[in-house]
């Protein structure tokens, strides 16, 4: 069944608690970007955001980490109350940043971004319990889906299933309604949407007619 993590990127960050909790009964995860200036051209957030929406809330927080030195922020994350990083393969380091979030008790996600060959990720796939592909350039909300991201997705598909790894495939960049049946069709299961949700009038509804999108894209002919 396809899962829903909503980005509090889009959402009212003057009433970010009303917000989570208008979709808390219907998303599966809530996703969290993190953006250091120097990864991506954009700043966000920190670790004491996450305190205060973990206070709020006991939704499981997906961190997503666009910084070229996450080490240094893993243990504030899950001290804050973080469920889960997602680091990016293309700072490198890989192997040691998935041993210090699995030594810190965290979920181990990996990102990829649109230009970056999925083969980059391949080889973690038996170390980590995520594999975020970005359908956009990382670093600001609200832009247009980038159709030629879906081979990667179904290529990850392919080499998840036919290699029995546990990981979930996880897609942020563009999606709603119209692009999750893409996504969903290429092998996703776990869509990250901003504006889709925050954005729409009533953000619960938005949640469930994303993950039916998705869901119907699965069913046969």
């Amino acid at each position: 069944m396809t899962r829903i993590a909503p980005s509090i990127l889009s959402a009212d960050f003057a009433a970010l608690g009303e917000d989570i909790t208008k979709v808390a009964g219907d998303a599966d995860w809530l996703h969290v970007d993190v953006m250091d200036g120097h990864f991506v051209p954009n700043l966000t957030i920190g670790p004491p955001v996450v305190k205060a929406i973990r206070r709020h809330s006991d939704m499981y927080l997906d961190c997503h980490l666009m910084m070229t030195n996450p080490g240094q922020y893993l243990e504030a994350f899950r001290a804050a109350g973080a469920d889960s990083c997602s680091v990016h393969v293309e700072i490198g380091h890989t192997s040691e940043l998935i041993d210090q979030m699995r030594a810190l008790g965290l979920g181990v996600g990996l990102a990829v971004n649109p230009e970056t060959p999925i083969d980059d990720c391949l080889p973690w796939l038996e170390r980590i319990d995520l594999l975020l592909v970005m359908t956009v350039h990382p670093g600001f909300g609200g832009q247009s889906f980038m159709s030629e991201v879906v081979p990667k997705i179904a290529r990850a598909r392919h080499a998840i299933d036919a290699d029995g790894h546990s990981v979930v495939l996880e897609v942020d960049g563009g999606i709603d309604s119209a692009t999750a049946a893409a996504v969903a069709g290429a092998g996703a299961e776990m869509f990250v949407a901003g504006s889709a949700i925050f954005g729409h009038d009533d953000p619960a509804a938005a949640v469930r007619e994303l993950r039916a999108a998705g869901d119907a894209a699965r069913q046969p002919a």
